[in-house]
Order: structure tokens, then sequence, then C-alpha cells
């Protein structure tokens, strides 16, 4: 009986505290053999990671991905800029957003689908100094019933 692997799973957390996520879309990636390695093996980081829009395309910046130990000469630069795989209507729709109303596109999450690597990418607005404060102060309510429903059902 084989047994399963747990499904992949990477996520920028940062994202969360920083942005207000409005639209999400989930984009392919293009990959060496090293790379799909070393992600499998979870040496990756989205610190500082973006997408940026050239031409007709998408491409993820800054995405560190560890160089694979086993790969010898052949290995891959760690932060170099990769290709978001994207159908057209879905790069049209994501640059005229970004266009006209100044919204910025984060990588959300990556994960595995089947045997592919797939990125979870977030049309988004920057939250102001009191929209983080806000949510900070909505998550600490939040605990406090939490901990009194906790209290009154003992």
């Amino acid at each position: 009986m084989k047994q399963e692997q747990p499904a992949l799973s990477i996520r920028n957390k940062r994202v969360w505290a920083e942005y207000s996520i409005l639209e999400r879309f989930e984009a392919g990636l293009e990959l060496t053999g090293t790379e799909v390695k070393s992600i499998r093996a979870k040496d990756c980081s989205f610190s500082d990671s973006f997408v940026l829009m050239r031409g007709e395309e998408a491409f993820l910046e800054n995405f560190h991905i560890g160089v694979y130990s086993y790969a010898g000469q052949n290995n891959h630069e760690p932060r170099r800029s990769r290709r978001l795989l994207l159908k057209k209507a879905e790069l049209r729709q994501l640059i005229g957003k970004v266009q006209r109303q100044g919204l910025t596109i984060v990588p959300l999450a990556l994960f595995a689908k089947g045997r592919w690597l797939k990125l979870e990418i977030g049309l988004a607005r920057g939250k102001k100094f009191h929209d983080k404060r806000q949510d900070i102060s909505k998550r600490d309510s939040e605990r406090e019933v939490q901990r009194a429903l906790k209290e009154r059902s003992r």
C-alpha cells in the first residue's frame, strides 16, 4: 500500500498584514528541474517577492528558491525572474486593473496541484496605518470573545 505525502503548501503570511486582497488568481510557473526539487524540499522564501507586468506577460520577481544540493554545475540562480503562466484574458484583466485602479499584484501562496506547482496571486490594495490598527483590534476582540466562551463552557 502506497502512503500518500501531504500536499505541498507554502504561504506568504506577511502579505495579509500589509495588503487588502481584492481578487485571487491561480497561475502556473515556468521552472527548471532543480527549482522544482528545491521547492518540493520547501527550500524557498516569499520575502520581498512581487509580481511585475512586462508587456503582456507577468513575472515573479525576487522569489528565492534555494540551490539544489545534488545538482552540481547545472543549478539555477536563486532569485531569477520567473514567468507566470496565465490565460490571455486573465493577463489583460490584471493589466487593466493595475493601470486604471492603481492596484498591485502580490504572491499569496505556492502549492502543488497534482504534479504541477501553482502560484496563487492576488490583486491587492495597500493598507494604510489605521487599517492595520483596525485589523489588530478586531483580532483582539475576537480572541477575547473566544476566551470568554471557552471559560463559560467549563
